[in-house]
């Protein structure tokens, strides 16, 4: 009776560490922060985005400029010409509107410039994490950096400069 609880309990941890999986972490803001493209990338995406803001607010004052204007002026103009003054006072703020969104809206021209810059180099990353957990065998690869959940983690699970050195970015 013996041997078979002994046969039983090893049949059981034989199966129990068969199906262990192996889970890997990796710190996706450090990896960013050593890949030098996407530094370069990032202030690209700044300047351009600063660029843009300074024109939206020109328009925006040249808007005001406007409005002030016409309050200044309506005690002299007619009826037809405070109607006329408002319509190209509301036109200006629409044209604000519309530059607005189509710079930095859902699908404006950053989003679009940032997609264009950032997406060649999160595949790059996406693709040595998945060499990498092919090659090791993880199951799993979770990024510390967004994940609220993880209290601790081993530094042996983190498999950052792993990455960093597939890519050709050795630490």
């Amino acid at each position: 009776m013996k041997k078979f609880i002994i046969i039983i309990s090893a049949m059981i941890l034989g199966i129990a560490s068969a199906s262990a999986q192996k889970y890997a972490l990796i710190d996706m803001e450090y990896i960013l922060k050593n890949i030098p493209a996407y530094e370069m990338a990032n202030e690209q995406l700044n300047q351009v985005a600063k660029r843009w803001q300074k024109e939206c607010d020109d328009l925006t004052k040249e808007a005001e400029t406007l409005f002030k204007n016409y309050q200044a002026d309506m005690v002299f103009l007619t009826d037809e010409m405070k109607q006329q003054r408002a319509d190209e006072v509301k036109a200006k703020e629409q044209e604000v509107m519309e530059l607005r969104r189509k710079y930095f809206g859902p699908e404006g021209e950053l989003y679009k410039k940032r997609e264009s810059l950032m997406k060649p180099i999160q595949d790059d990353i996406y693709n040595a994490v998945k060499k990498l957990s092919e090659e090791r065998g993880y199951m799993m690869v979770i990024d510390r950096a967004s994940s609220t959940e993880i209290i601790f983690a081993s530094p042996k699970a983190d498999i950052s400069n792993d990455v960093l050195a597939k890519l050709g970015y050795s630490k």
